[in-house]
């Protein structure tokens, strides 16, 4: 069911919009579960033409891990959502499928390294903070000018020593705003584990917020100071 990237379209006149996106954006959606998330945005805005919806995982084994995927992504075909898989998030910046494509929304639920020790382990966190860092890096290049990046991820113990607003501010992303989220704000979207023997099992979300980041003009100064330099 993967298809090609399709033409961008922007100039929808009845605006549709769940939370923080709409169907006028350019939506990247990053390590994809069952693809109830983009299901649940499709659904809503009607059409998926100006969304792309990746998983890390190949084709074959994504039925694996989770059976419930296959409806979804008959219904974002449907719609004509952009589907790929086996996406790096951490290099998907260099995926030729992707290359030279910018969006106005990059968004990651749950990011996770898989189950190698436990949550609270320093180096499990590690792990996490590896993916994270990866993705931020290759997404602030992927921004359409104006756009963000969303993580939605738990902020209690021992979550909230991922330090992801540190890892934003490294690659030159700033804090916009961190919003509570609550799942049943995206009807028919189900968190899943992901990994190990229950993969396709969800999760309590406890303490969770979307953490939305927008490239730093500091950031950007500093950037444009270099090639000056270097030029």
């Amino acid at each position: 069911m993967e298809l090609g990237i399709k033409p961008i379209c922007v100039n929808d006149k009845e605006e549709k919009k769940i939370k923080h996106y709409g169907n006028n954006q350019k939506i990247l959606l990053v390590g994809e579960g069952d693809f109830s998330f983009a299901a649940c945005l499709a659904k809503a805005f009607g059409s998926a033409v100006n969304m792309v919806a990746t998983s890390l995982d190949s084709q074959e084994l994504l039925m694996i891990k989770h059976p419930t995927a296959n409806a979804n992504l008959e219904k974002l075909e449907g719609l004509g959502c952009t589907i790929l898989h086996e996406v790096d998030a951490k290099t998907m910046g260099c995926d030729p499928r992707l290359t030279s494509k910018l969006f106005d929304r990059v968004v990651f639920n749950f990011p996770h390294a898989g189950f190698t020790f436990r949550e609270h382990d320093a180096y499990q966190i590690e792990l996490h903070q590896n993916v994270v860092k990866g993705f931020l890096r290759s997404a602030y290049e992927m921004l359409e000018k104006g756009g963000e990046v969303h993580i939605t991820h738990k902020t209690a113990y021992p979550f909230d020593k991922w330090e992801i607003e540190k890892l934003a501010e490294m690659v030159g992303l700033r804090l916009v705003a961190k919003e509570w989220f609550s799942r049943w704000d995206y009807p028919g979207y189900e968190n899943k584990r992901g990994d190990g023997d229950r993969s396709n099992d969800t999760f309590p979300v406890g303490e969770c917020s979307t953490f939305r980041f927008a490239k730093s003009r500091a950031f950007l100064g500093t950037k444009a100071l270099l090639f000056n330099i270097l030029d």
